[in-house]
Order: C-alpha cells, then structure tokens, then sequence
C-alpha cells in the first residue's frame, strides 16, 4: 500500500512510522527524503533570515523555484497515496495534507501522541490510532477493503 506520512521535522517519531511502515511492506513517502539525494524543503534554502518575513515576503516565497518543487514533490506524493497518517504532533502543513486525503476520500487516521489534545475536528479522519498495533490492525482493515 502506498501511505503518505504527514507529521512535523520537530516530531522524534516520524522517522520510527516511516521504517516501521516499511518494514511492514509498504511504500511510504517521506517528506524528509521525498528521493534520492533530496533531505526535505528547509525555507532557509531560500532566503537564511525566514524568521524576519513580512506577510509580502513569505506569499513571494511560495512562488520560488524551490518553494514550488518541494510543493510539487508533496502534492504528486499526496495523489499518489492510498493512505494517509497524521503523526502527532505536527504542524499546520501536515494537517492540511491529512484534510486533502480525507477529502479525497482516501481512508486517513490519526496516529496520537503521549500527551494528545483533543481536537473535535479529528473525528473526520475516521480513525485515532494510539500506538503501532493500531496503526497495524487500520491497515490490514484498508488491505481487506474495510476502510
């Protein structure tokens, strides 16, 4: 199966789901290694002084050379997922990535961390995995055709 990973750089346990996925056969886009050679969209590649942005200055960004492959490399991987799963915690980016999969219909769950806030909206994901044994048993519910 074919999952897109969303989550946050800051998150320690986006690189553990990626290999587990992995390790259990599937396909995984990572958006810290979207392919070979790549190690992810760093807005420092564009301009070193990000942080001191105006409004102006980060809407010109998202029209740069890199700005714009690394959202091509992000949204060609979002399409072409069977799967979607939200790592918790994570930031705005990985959250609209998750809403883009489940309003394509694509079966999303949201994978909680140690200390989760809860959030009413999550109910539309579907599902809210606690560990990798859910994480697990979801995907064998999507392999079987029961999402």
């Amino acid at each position: 199966m074919n999952i897109y990973v969303a989550s946050s750089w800051r998150n320690k346990r986006q690189p553990e789901v990626v290999a587990a996925l992995r390790a259990a056969g599937h396909e995984v886009y990572d958006f810290r290694n979207p392919e070979p050679g790549n190690h992810g969209f760093n807005w420092g590649e564009i301009d070193p002084d990000w942080k001191q942005w105006t409004h102006l200055d980060f809407a010109e960004a998202l029209d740069h050379p890199i700005a714009q492959a690394a959202y091509d490399l992000d949204k060609a991987a979002l399409d072409w997922c069977d799967a979607c799963v939200l790592v918790l915690p994570s930031g705005r980016s990985a959250h609209l990535e998750a809403g883009y999969c489940i309003g394509r219909g694509k079966p999303t769950a949201i994978l909680l961390d140690a200390h989760p806030r809860p959030e009413l909206m999550y109910k539309m994901a579907g599902h809210i995995l606690t560990d990798f044994c859910d994480l697990s048993a979801w995907l064998l519910t999507i392999a079987a055709g029961k999402p």
